[in-house]
């Protein structure tokens, strides 16, 4: 069975090393185009092109999906099945084009969960387990029937980079094992519908994953201290929490809540040492980890050394 695979960032990395390593035909890899990053302007590889080439497995970087020159290369692959994990909306003349389908990897329990973002969302929400699961593409992103599932427990003190890591390994395993049954001819899809019917869910009763803009990132203190902990840990460590402190933004990496301050909401007090606590609309919230606009990210007694509180 010849593959084409779909990704961009390290998350699509574990997966297709995992099809790599147990020697399944990967006939060709999708991959954004390099563009220039960071202050130097260099050209910047995506990880999954890096690995491709370290491979030495055959990449494409359309700059635009529907092009009459990318659509050719992809159909002289002759690949029987397309895979995808972490990259662009495909248009239904790429994902309709090999004949046992394309399926999809996404970072969430489907149907919960569909959208951009959905590792921060869980942990913002205060969930207790997430999960992954493979499905085939249609038109409507995110709602194709589903093949297979694997779940996770979100830990109380989890953040989204370890919620991401966690999700990376199973999420390897399971586009193998969703490989291996379709080449087998051993898939059985639900559809989104039905899943929901078996599980007593309306469509009100779905929680959504949209993309994450600069406003979700701002913390609201008038909120209790349990909601700004899954805010701060669920954008921890990347895109970020934030507030700010004397008019400078101040990213807040690593937190634990702490007792009553009895001060206003967003109002904070420290010992210029050891401690830089926020109050909220219940507790306070004492930052551990931290970084100050224009400073290098540090530690709070790092911090306060050279900030006068």
């Amino acid at each position: 069975m010849k593959i084409v695979f779909m990704g961009t960032p390290d998350f699509a990395v574990a997966s297709l090393d995992k099809l790599v390593k147990n020697n399944k035909d990967v006939v060709a890899v999708v991959t954004s185009p390099d563009k220039p990053a960071g202050r130097g302007q260099k050209i910047h590889e995506s990880a999954v092109k890096k690995y491709a080439v370290e491979q030495g497995l055959k990449v494409l970087q359309p700059e635009k999906l529907k092009s009459e020159e990318f659509l050719s290369a992809l159909k002289s692959l002759e690949a029987d099945l397309f895979i995808v994990v972490a990259f662009r909306m495909l248009p239904e003349l790429v994902w309709n084009m090999p004949p046992m389908g394309t399926f999809n990897l996404h970072g969430s329990l489907l149907p919960q969960y569909r959208g951009a973002a959905p590792i921060n969302w869980a942990i913002i929400n205060g969930e207790k387990e997430s999960g992954v699961t493979t499905f085939f593409l249609k038109h409507e992103i995110d709602t194709g029937s589903i093949i297979h599932q694997a779940k996770t427990p979100i830990h109380e003190h989890m953040n989204a980079g370890e919620l991401h890591d966690a999700l990376m390994e199973i999420g390897a395993d399971l586009v193998l094992k969703t490989v291996i049954d379709i080449e087998s001819n051993n898939v059985h899809p639900i559809s989104q519908e039905e899943t929901m019917k078996r599980n007593g869910l309306k469509e009100s009763d779905l929680k959504h994953a949209p993309k994450i803009f600069k406003n979700d990132m701002q913390i609201d203190w008038n909120k209790s201290a349990k909601e700004i902990f899954h805010h701060i840990k669920g954008l921890s460590p990347y895109p970020t929490a934030f507030t700010h402190l004397k008019g400078l933004g101040l990213k807040i990496y690593d937190i634990q809540i702490a007792e009553n301050l009895n001060i206003n909401p967003g109002e904070y007090s420290s010992d210029g040492k050891t401690y830089l606590k926020f109050q909220t609309a219940d507790q306070s919230i004492s930052i551990t980890d931290l970084q100050l606009e224009g400073k290098k990210r540090m530690k709070v007694e790092e911090f306060l050394r050279g900030y006068k509180i």
